[in-house]
């Protein structure tokens, strides 16, 4: 049986993780000991290090290039333990430079790097549908072809090079930046208007006007709006990092990208108001205010 290894069990983490341990052992780490009862079919471990000890493939789910850092290369960090020829496949959207920084790092152990920043959100995550963007030399994909294909209905590889994931997953996030902040905009109107918002977000969803965003969000979006906070499942200050991330690579390669700029700072608004740790359905609130 293959051994798994994940790491970061938070709203993404922890459904990959139940997710492989229908079919692989699964040992899991996160710096909030309480997220690890959340999945009693994942061996919990008290570090990285713990965590990867003899494992086959590592899953990294972490926040930022930091949290990544920390988990492979800080105190106790993943690299104590894995096995010459392991593989880590990095799900996160860290930016480009952090994922070649960490491949580089983990080359000096003899082992390899996925970049496969994922796409779909939880509820997809915990059934095996999400879209993965991968990147990396052909053994290190080999590998992790068993972990990559449990967890997604599509795997796209964007390249043979570290990178390539990330660039490819960025361009999603500018879209998908843009299309919440668009819902969260669309309904506050539509609210202010006095419109019945979970009808309207049914018909919506049948027109031109349908997204992904849209009928993910517009339920949490509807509750903001109606007084009611929703279930967290998709932070403000994860959608914030993202289009940093965007406007970071966009700005190195010199094109404009004025819209993607524009909701982005409509997320820096929010996190001014201290909303980081809310779902990011809570812009609509703040739109309302205005």
């Amino acid at each position: 049986m293959t051994t798994v290894a994940v790491l970061g069990l938070g709203a993404m983490g922890l459904p990959m993780a139940t997710r492989l341990s229908e079919t692989m052992g699964v040992t899991g780490y996160d710096v909030d000991p309480e997220r690890v009862k959340l999945a009693p079919s994942v061996k919990a471990s008290a570090s990285p290090a713990e965590a990867c000890d003899g494992a086959d493939v590592v899953v990294v789910s972490v926040r930022d290039g930091h949290q990544l850092h920390d988990a492979l290369f800080g105190e106790h960090g993943a690299v104590e333990t894995l096995p010459a020829h392991s593989v880590v496949i990095l799900t996160s959207t860290v930016g480009t430079d952090s994922a070649r920084e960490a491949a580089a790092k983990l080359n000096k152990c003899e082992v390899g790097l996925v970049d496969a920043p994922v796409s779909g959100g939880a509820v997809r995550a915990g059934k095996g549908d999400l879209l993965l963007m991968v990147s990396g030399s052909e053994d290190d994909l080999a590998k992790a072809d068993e972990v990559l294909h449990k967890l997604g209905s599509k795997v796209v590889v964007a390249g043979n090079s570290i990178g390539d994931g990330q660039n490819m997953k960025t361009v999603n996030q500018l879209l998908a930046g843009i299309h919440t902040a668009a819902a969260n905009e669309a309904l506050a109107l539509a609210h202010a208007l006095g419109l019945e918002l979970e009808p309207l977000i049914e018909v919506l969803g049948t027109g031109a006007a349908a997204s992904f965003m849209l009928a993910d969000r517009g339920p949490r979006i509807a509750q903001q709006l109606q007084g009611v906070e929703p279930p967290l499942r998709s932070r403000l200050d994860i959608i914030n990092k993202d289009m940093g991330i965007v406007t970071q690579l966009a700005r190195s390669v010199g094109v404009a990208t004025p819209v993607a700029a524009a909701a982005g700072q409509l997320y820096l608004t929010a996190m001014s108001r201290g909303l980081a740790a809310k779902d990011d359905s809570v812009v609509s609130t703040i739109l309302a205010q205005e």
